[in-house]
């Protein structure tokens, strides 16, 4: 059995070969906010659904244990009843969505990947809230179209959630922003993007990383200048800004 030193070393090789969610610079500090303030609060349900997504290939995906705890405080804060994900993944932010949620709260789940999803809905099921949830399948774009050409949507929802595709963020805001009620929040997901916002042009980059940094950047300009929203950028996870909807 390996001692906690061997453990350790372990660890830290896994966050060198795949990264992790946060952009502190020093690995100690992250696992001190974990250890301190994340895990010994993480439900039960939410530590069996972590656990279960860190064996699939592609867990970088997934939105980190201290983004998870801030999303569920946000909602509780805001009073959040009906909400929206886009991008699910296998559903660790929908599940502190849902967990956050009154008993008749609702989620409208999109993500093209059911596969995924099914992954961590046994967790979503024991935890008692997938009522809470309706899961639609496919792109989103063609259900905001739907939603927004039906005036009572308009302003219907507390908050909304975007972790997907980014090159189709803004396309996502130009929907989002009437959907979402004033006094709302839609929170973007991933506006840091690995910390290479502020990579030189000819920094050495992962290819995925490159391509979609510029989407991340025009996003962010766009946001910053938007005058329909306040907006706060927190380097939680990698990187969420929030939009609360002023008019």
């Amino acid at each position: 059995m390996a001692n906690n030193g061997e453990q350790n070393q372990t660890e830290a090789g896994r966050h060198q070969e795949v990264g992790h969610k946060s952009l502190l610079q020093s690995d100690a500090l992250y696992q001190y906010i974990l250890e301190t303030s994340v895990y010994p609060r993480e439900h039960e349900a939410m530590k069996e659904l972590r656990e279960v997504t860190a064996k699939h290939p592609w867990n970088i995906m997934t939105t980190s244990a201290d983004e998870g705890q801030f999303l569920n405080m946000l909602l509780k804060l805001i009073n959040a009843k009906n909400t929206m994900e886009i991008g699910v993944y296998t559903g660790y932010s929908l599940l502190a969505t849902a967990l956050a949620l009154p008993e008749d709260g609702k989620i409208l789940a999109m993500d093209v990947n059911r596969e995924n999803y099914e992954l961590g809905l046994p967790v979503i099921k024991k935890a008692g809230v997938d009522h809470k949830i309706e899961f639609r399948e496919g792109p989103a774009l063609p259900v905001l179209d739907e939603l927004v050409k039906d005036e009572k949507n308009h302003g219907s929802y507390d908050f909304i959630f975007v972790d997907a595709d980014k090159d189709n963020y803004l396309n996502y805001h130009k929907r989002l922003i009437e959907l979402v009620k004033v006094g709302g929040v839609i929170g973007y997901d991933n506006t840091l993007w690995n910390g290479s916002v502020v990579a030189p042009p000819d920094a050495p980059l992962r290819k995925y990383v490159r391509y979609y940094r510029d989407f991340v950047l025009e996003l962010n300009k766009a946001l910053a200048v938007d005058p329909r929203i306040e907006i706060c950028m927190l380097p939680v996870g990698d990187g969420i800004t929030l939009c609360r909807r002023i008019k």
